[in-house]
């Protein structure tokens, strides 16, 4: 790899296809605080992409949620999908915060396994998993 073209990389977004963009939509920006960047309709294809997040999409990375149209079944998340990680300044308060809405917490804020960051799951309208952690110290 050319090292004098790699240090101007960044990480742009992340997409998820998703069965309903208004309870997802609700989810990342009422939710988690992110606010829509963008979004385009394609009608030839039957699909919506909106960008959400917390910061322009030039200098943060954000999250692409694919609205398809005609998709009626839920989507198979799959083996090597892992989650989506978000840092907040108090994993304990966000869990209450988002337990309170009724968001699914299936691992409650608490130290990560064989170390000592907090961490907790929250599962979005569609089933991805969303870590919340704690900041790096």
């Amino acid at each position: 790899m050319n090292t004098d073209v790699t240090p101007k990389y960044r990480l742009a977004h992340t997409m998820i296809r998703v069965r309903d963009l208004e309870k997802s939509l609700d989810f990342y920006t009422r939710l988690l605080g992110m606010r829509v960047l963008r979004q385009k309709e394609y009608p030839e294809g039957k699909f919506t992409n909106t960008f959400i997040g917390y910061g322009p999409e030039e200098a943060s990375t954000v999250l692409e949620l694919t609205y398809n149209w005609d998709q009626e079944e839920p989507y198979e998340i799959g083996t090597g999908w892992g989650h989506i990680a978000l840092e907040v300044p108090d994993v304990y308060a966000a869990c209450a915060a988002l337990e309170k809405e009724g968001a699914n917490i299936p691992r409650p804020a608490g130290p990560m396994k064989h170390g000592t960051r907090v961490i907790a799951f929250v599962e979005d309208p569609d089933g991805y998993k969303v870590e919340l952690l704690e900041p790096l110290t």
